[in-house]
């Protein structure tokens, strides 16, 4: 995992406000020298950081036995974790970069050398949130393949730009998707059938807190929803044609309801509103 400072300050207090991390699980890393500044390792939790210092947490220490996020659940076939913003749910063909999947598979093998770990499904690298995985290939395509009858809500909040003058809406559009991987609203219907619901919880003058539900799951969805009411998600430098400074996007998927058929009843994930969102919205 990697950041560039943008703002100076001490090193506990600075990562604790960028990354969705207990502190008492950053101050883990911290002891077992698994942070380090300018390819320098830490251990000092006041330590000074100024604009333009790299700080990189390697995450696949053995020496923590811990992930660097949040598991909201763990039996002996599946296991759901919250997802920091800025990680990769699964490699692609053109992104080999370290992923989800890698830091989960590294923990299960930790515990187990034998574990096998399977995607059951995934959220866009800049979101961050609830992602379930499965430990056998059997639970996974029993999810995959009922996963429309199995989730009965997923749920999302997003900080928009501007003040959003309808406190519900409901936006279907159909998507199509350019070969540089761009999501675009389709013309005439011709694209993908998409449908985002959004409810606005609070809003200031220059933004919007957003409750969002989606009833379909379209790449870029959300993203490419608000952008097309010009009221882009902060953060947001793939759809947003404002300038943008924040250094995550402000989207989170903060509540998902699934039946689990080990135990044949619904259960329902959540996860605290990240305190970036606070803060921007105070």
């Amino acid at each position: 995992m990697k950041l560039i400072v943008e703002k100076e300050g001490e090193l506990l207090d600075y990562l604790y406000s960028h990354l969705e991390m207990p502190k008492k699980r950053i101050k883990q890393y911290l002891t077992h020298g698994s942070i380090y500044i300018n390819n320098r390792k830490t251990t000092q939790y006041n330590e000074k950081v100024v604009p333009g210092m790299n700080i990189v947490i390697t995450t696949d220490s053995k020496s923590t036995k811990t992930l660097p996020f949040d598991i909201l659940f763990e039996d002996s076939h599946m296991i759901v974790v919250n997802k920091p913003s800025g990680l990769l749910t699964i490699a692609t063909e053109k992104e080999k970069e370290r992923t989800l999947y890698h830091i989960v598979r590294e923990y299960m093998a930790d515990k187990n050398k034998n574990a096998k770990i399977f995607i059951v499904h995934r959220l866009d690298k800049d979101t961050s949130g609830i992602v379930i995985f499965a430990k056998d290939e059997k639970t996974k395509n029993q999810l995959q393949e009922h996963w429309n009858e199995y989730v009965s809500l997923r749920e999302y909040v997003a900080v928009v730009h501007g003040a959003v003058e309808k406190e519900k809406d409901q936006i279907v559009q159909y998507l199509n998707e350019t070969k540089t991987n761009l999501v675009y609203v389709a013309k005439n219907k011709e694209g993908k059938e998409a449908i985002t619901n959004n409810e606005v919880l609070k809003k200031t003058e220059e933004y919007s807190l957003l409750k969002i539900t989606i009833e379909t799951g379209r790449k870029n969805q959300i993203r490419v929803a608000l952008s097309s009411i010009n009221h882009p998600i902060v953060g947001d430098k793939k759809y947003s044609n404002r300038k943008e400074t924040e250094n995550r996007l402000y989207l989170h998927a903060n509540r998902l309801k699934m039946y689990y058929p080990e135990i044949r009843k619904e259960i329902l994930w959540e996860t605290p509103v990240p305190s970036e969102f606070k803060r921007i919205m105070k």
